[in-house]
């Protein structure tokens, strides 16, 4: 009888480790398993790309990929998992409740920006987290240039300097002055707790981030709470009201709910501690990968992160290791020691750093490139052939 193997999720983490499971059990005749993916649609969403425009073209059809590698695809949003059982219930295309049974399960749910507190956040906040929501923010902004000008529609405030937050802040300049003309004076705000612009970075970064902004006029609040938000604008602990018509929360993101289905540990954003091999401690037959997955990337304490580039090499090792417990192989223990960062700045350029103390290797144009290449290459699927998909999916083929 077929073993299967369940991928829930279609995301970097989850297109991969499918792709790097049928590449196992293919090398080693394993024809007598089967491998689906259960997610609500057949494509890569390219998540790192939503602060840009157009964002609904940053989708990468799934079908032909899987198609070629006799992956199945199930439609659907799983809403409960019983690894007593080892079944699956969803909701299926139709909205109508499902359940499929599985043999070994890999968790690739990704994560979701985390519920903000804030009174009036839920209703007056923008967010560029999933496909929806940086579709709903685009469709408003691209609104504004059929409002009058005031100084609240030409203020973008930005609430949170981490990476998406610094950015979709430094985009927004020059597609605010494709909006609304060169002579439009606009402004674009950072509001950021911490006291120092990019204070989760190393000092070399830190300091190209504030150049750059400086060069394109983005300005930073630090040491800032956000008390409330209001059709008029933002309302800051200290008193002060920032006016403004667009305001984007970016602050913190949380592993999928589905997490909780587990009687497993878990970090402070909800991800599941998971073993060398990224099995779940303590949770039979069940694997965890890309933003749902507590790892360690090497020997000297440093964890993946929740990032395309983390979950990447994620899935790649889960889906081969998931498939290697079937197949009676010995695993590839999860290891990343190369750590990059490529940060967009907008019309300035980016900037490219190497290693976990990230040493800046280039800066403005060549290293915007670097980023384009990444972005707009490097992560997307691989072509729908066996033999190149398969190459790509290798655990230990070079990546970055």
């Amino acid at each position: 009888m077929k073993k299967h193997i369940m991928i829930l999720g279609s995301g970097f983490a989850g297109m991969w480790a499918a792709v790097s499971a049928a590449r196992l059990a293919y090398i080693n005749g394993g024809d007598d398993i089967n491998i689906s993916v259960l997610a609500p649609h057949p494509e890569l969403r390219v998540r790192p790309r939503f602060y840009e425009n157009n964002v609904a073209s940053l989708v990468s059809p799934l079908a032909p990929l899987f198609t070629a590698l006799n992956i199945h695809f199930i439609q659907g949003n799983a809403k409960r998992i019983d690894n007593k059982t080892k079944n699956v219930w969803y909701s299926d295309a139709e909205g109508q409740l499902a359940s499929a049974s599985y043999d070994r399960l890999v968790l690739a749910t990704g994560s979701n920006a985390r519920q903000v507190t804030v009174p009036g956040a839920d209703q007056y906040t923008f967010n560029i987290d999933q496909l929806e929501s940086a579709h709903v923010f685009e469709k408003h902004l691209t609104g504004l240039a059929n409002q009058t000008p005031t100084p609240a529609r030409n203020t973008v405030v930005v609430c949170g300097g981490g990476f998406t937050g610094i950015e979709l802040a430094t985009e927004l300049p020059s597609r605010l002055r494709e909006l609304f003309g060169t002579e439009t004076k606009t402004r674009v705000i950072v509001v950021e707790r911490g006291d120092v612009i990019g204070g989760r970075y190393s000092e070399a970064l830190r300091d190209v981030i504030e150049q750059a902004s400086r060069e394109i006029g983005i300005e930073w609040r630090l040491q800032a709470d956000i008390t409330a938000i209001d059709a008029t604008g933002v309302t800051l602990s200290d008193g002060s009201h920032i006016a403004s018509s667009t305001v984007v929360w970016t602050a913190g993101v949380q592993a999928n709910a589905l997490t909780e289905q587990f009687a497993a540990e878990r970090d402070s954003v909800g991800r599941l501690y998971v073993d060398e091999n990224l099995q779940i401690r303590g949770v039979s037959d069940v694997f965890a990968t890309g933003d749902v997955a507590h790892a360690a990337t090497d020997d000297v304490g440093n964890t993946a992160l929740m990032s395309c580039q983390h979950a990447i090499q994620l899935g790649k090792f889960a889906g081969n290791n998931v498939a290697a417990s079937i197949l009676g192989l010995p695993p590839i223990p999860y290891r990343q020691v190369n750590y990059v960062t490529c940060l967009d700045l907008g019309s300035w350029g980016a900037v490219f750093t190497e290693g976990w103390d990230q040493k800046v290797q280039s800066v403005r144009e060549e290293a915007k490139k670097i980023k384009i290449a990444i972005t707009n290459e490097l992560i997307y699927p691989p072509r729908a052939e066996r033999e190149i998909a398969f190459a790509a999916a290798d655990p230990l083929a070079k990546f970055v």
